[in-house]
């Protein structure tokens, strides 16, 4: 029976080592050697390099959508969606850091449907927002923006990743208060 702290154990160490040095330069005995598994122990563990990759990929955002979810399905106002979606996300770029680092910079790596799965999911994630804003839209409290816009929101989050630092001045609820006052501003209707 594969323990699950030693597959966590596995794919947090993994996680990190193909953040620090990408995952094509990380061998399976480089991870073995990093975990103490031999190859042989370390693939009682994991099917494929690959898997856990896309393994690594996925269980950020899939935390995000169901964290989203129950965002959505308890706050009825928009703007305080907005708040909350953001300080769940911004927590979970300083949980996850590596994570996102190694899905945002190795997603190319993944194959096939691998690779369609961990894009759907991010559209996931991105349509919880979409559905906020159009449900702000039609109660008139927010103006509405175009596709493009929306993209540029989840870029903001998803690439903080790369200059958000967790023992930083800021908490990750204060910097999601700052991302969400930046979005809630941008989407203030207008006085036409």
């Amino acid at each position: 029976m594969r323990s699950s702290n030693r597959i966590e154990e596995i794919r947090s160490k993994a996680a990190e080592l193909f953040a620090n040095h990408g995952y094509g330069a990380v061998g399976v005995a480089e991870l073995g050697e990093a975990v103490g598994l031999g190859k042989g122990a370390l693939y009682h563990h994991i099917s494929s390099k690959e898997e856990l990759l896309y393994d690594i990929s996925t269980r950020y955002i899939e935390r995000l959508i169901e964290n989203g979810r129950d965002i959505i399905a308890k706050e009825l106002d928009p703007s305080e969606r907005i708040k909350a979606l953001s300080r769940a996300m911004i927590n979970v770029v300083y949980r996850h850091r590596a994570e996102m680092t190694v899905c945002f910079r190795e997603i190319h790596s993944l194959s096939g449907e691998r690779h369609q799965r961990v894009s759907q999911l991010h559209n996931d994630y991105q349509q919880l927002w979409i559905d906020t804003i159009a449900m702000g839209v039609a109660q008139k409290k927010f103006r509405s923006i175009e596709r493009t816009a929306i993209k540029g929101i989840m870029g903001m989050f998803f690439y903080s990743f790369l200059w958000l630092k967790p023992e930083g001045a800021q908490n990750a609820d204060q910097v999601g208060d700052v991302f969400s006052d930046l979005i809630l501003h941008s989407l203030v209707p207008s006085n036409d």
